[in-house]
């Protein structure tokens, strides 16, 4: 017989015959080319018809037999396809025939099971039966794909979809049907996940979006804080047993601040002054491993943003901690004793103890009354008293005496660090305000420059506790979360070592226990230490390092939110104002700021300037999903130079 059939990496090819040695074949393809064959791979001999005709007329006929009935005429056991072709067509099958049975069963592997070459079992019953409910399943699955894929495509949005939006742009399961989907839908739009979900109506806005994918990733239970019992068990016996501090102490914070974690004291004693730090004491009231212990970990950290926060503890928790006015509160104090001309410290000593709170100054609002030149010996404490007569004029006495060690230890520290700290950079501060119903709030953007008076001394007093707390653990041989920088790395280490970027022996976050947790954490091993008893976590602890690093990564993707929100509300006031031409300030090569907003974006075809050039630029456009802003270099501005610090120009990700 001139002409074969064979077996080649799962497929049947005809060929005709050209030589034949032993266990090999040299043949001729229907397209002319030539190939080796292993006689082991022949499975049919035959003379008519020519191969060229034969897989297509075979292919045509298997289409007409019927699985089913094949299956049911089938010997139950092992069988040559040439046996059954015989049965099935009749004793002496042709070549067309044998092949169109052999391709019919080497197409319906549910039904046959291939036993070698030209060899088959048909399936038992029970296997096929599953088989076969296994292939609907996957013939409904696929047509649901293709349904909802098609809705997405036409613009409708399938419910499933919708209730997994979120996490489709997060951790999607791509093994779902959802998913499958939603990536064919994605494939034939060329859009990308966020753009086809808003556009099909998955979120209400883009800053619904924004929100919903970071709650997916951070906060999959939901912003929300239940708990089985009551946070405050226990607390408030804790709380009487300390003594009461006779001193008065205010605040010093934005007039959105709600979580008020410090406060501070200035008494006149024997040759100087007495100044204290005092700092809300949730300590006291979250015994390490208990429930709120563990979610405040967690969470690690309240998460702002302009217009709202996620709170790290609970509401009822951060209510009686607070260190609100006209309240006697719990809180651990740092006192130290200067002399008298309030510039050199003495001696220091730090207590856990209640503090009357009898004022929440509210720095937005008084930046203009306490400035550096009325708290200046020229000015004195009495000429602050009288500006601000119908204000707070007691405190001007305090705030003078702090001014005075808030530039001592600045200069201190100044000197440590080999050159002075940039002070002359903006901070904005976002205010929303109601609008109509159905509409986004109006934002308002405000900058404060950060080296106001009030501002400098809160940050001076704050550098002064995180240090001395944390020498004091050092001392005393007990770990802390520490937060160092040397050779121009920063790093958090267990031990106290040198932050040479603030210019301190050592530097801990203490200041915020009610919306850090390594504060919070810091704050109970001081309090240990202070009681003489065994501190929460011990040299080495595994559990202090694993939290160590948690800790850094979720307050850095808490940070990442809050920035794009803040980008996102700077893209709303261009939108709001009605910006098309603005005043921006070039901070590194390409890389803008708008003046009035802290908007950062890449100008292309920008000349070169030196950082801090003022510019004017249009705003061609602006997308809220994406963030982004397109925009043209129009002209150098008259105004000149502006400042930029060293943060400023790391941009955006500062």
């Amino acid at each position: 017989m001139k002409h074969l059939l064979y077996e080649d990496n799962g497929e049947f090819r005809a060929a005709t015959v050209m030589s034949e040695a032993g266990s090999s074949l040299q043949v001729e393809l229907a397209s002319g080319k030539r190939a080796k064959v292993k006689a082991s791979h022949v499975v049919l001999r035959f003379d008519s018809p020519s191969p060229e005709a034969l897989m297509p007329a075979a292919r045509e006929l298997a289409d007409q037999i019927d699985v089913e009935f094949l299956w049911e005429c089938a010997p139950q056991d092992e069988f040559a396809f040439t046996d059954l072709a015989g049965d099935y067509f009749g004793a002496d099958p042709d070549a067309q025939q044998a092949t169109a049975l052999l391709l019919k069963l080497h197409a319906s592997p549910v039904h046959f099971h291939r036993k070698g070459r030209g060899r088959y079992r048909p399936a038992p019953p029970e296997t096929l039966r599953a088989a076969l409910a296994a292939l609907e399943r996957k013939r409904e699955q696929e047509a649901r794909i293709e349904a909802d894929a098609q809705a997405m495509i036409d613009g409708r949005l399938p419910s499933e979809v919708a209730a997994q939006a979120a996490w489709l742009l997060v951790r999607p399961d791509k093994m779902s049907l959802t998913w499958k989907a939603f990536d064919r839908a994605l494939a034939a739009t060329g859009k990308t996940p966020e753009r086809l979900l808003l556009e099909l109506g998955a979120f209400a806005s883009p800053r619904e979006l924004h929100l919903a994918r970071f709650a997916a990733e951070h906060f999959p239970h939901g912003f929300g804080i239940a708990l089985s019992s009551d946070p405050l068990d226990g607390f408030r016996s804790a709380v009487e047993q300390l003594p009461l501090a006779d001193i008065d102490t205010f605040s010093i914070d934005d007039s959105t601040t709600t979580e008020i974690d410090d406060s501070l004291s200035v008494r006149r004693i024997e040759g100087g002054w007495r100044i204290g730090v005092h700092i809300a004491a949730p300590g006291l009231a979250i015994p390490p491993g208990s429930e709120i212990d563990m979610l405040a970990r967690e969470r690690m950290s309240t998460v702002y943003m302009p217009g709202g926060k996620i709170t790290m503890l609970p509401e009822p928790l951060i209510a009686a901690c607070s260190l609100d006015e006209g309240r006697e509160m719990p809180a651990l104090s740092l006192y130290v004793d200067t002399d008298e001309s309030g510039e050199v410290i003495v001696g220091q000593y730090s207590q856990a103890e209640r503090v009357r709170v009898v004022a929440n100054l509210r720095h937005d609002l008084l930046d203009g009354v306490y400035t550096e030149e009325s708290l200046s010996e020229a000015g004195g404490a009495a000429a602050v008293a009288a500006a601000a007569a119908d204000a707070l004029p007691r405190f001007a006495e305090e705030l003078s005496v702090l001014w005075k060690l808030t530039l001592a230890l600045s200069a201190a520290r100044e000197r440590v660090r080999g050159k002075p700290e940039p002070r002359f950079r903006a901070d904005f501060s976002f205010y929303l305000d109601p609008a109509p119903e159905g509409e986004e709030p109006l934002v308002r953007i405000v900058p404060r420059r950060r080296d106001s008076v009030l501002d400098r001394i809160v940050a001076e007093m704050a550098f002064l506790a995180n240090s001395e707390w944390g020498r004091l653990l050092g001392d005393h041989d007990t770990p802390g979360i520490y937060r160092s920088q040397q050779n121009g790395r920063v790093r958090v280490t267990s031990q106290p070592l040198p932050h040479m970027g603030l210019g301190v022996a050592q530097y801990m976050w203490t200041t915020s226990p009610l919306r850090r947790y390594v504060d919070l954490v810091n704050q109970r091993q001081v309090l240990a230490v202070l009681a003489g008893e065994r501190a929460p976590f011990a040299h080495n602890d595994a559990e202090l390092f694993s939290l160590m690093s948690a800790f850094d990564a979720k307050y850095v993707a808490y940070g990442d939110f809050q920035q794009r929100m803040e980008r996102y509300w700077c893209l709303r006031w261009v939108v709001q104002q009605g910006l098309r031409r603005a005043e921006a300030v070039v901070v590194r090569e390409d890389l803008v700021r708008l003046v009035d907003a802290p908007l950062y974006f890449r100008l292309a075809g920008l000349p070169l300037f030196a950082p801090g050039r003022r510019i004017l630029v249009d705003i061609l456009g602006t997308d809220e999903l994406d963030l982004s802003v397109e925009a043209r270099f129009v002209e150098a501005a008259a105004a000149g130079l502006v400042e930029v610090d060293e943060q400023e120009a790391e941009g955006p990700g500062r």
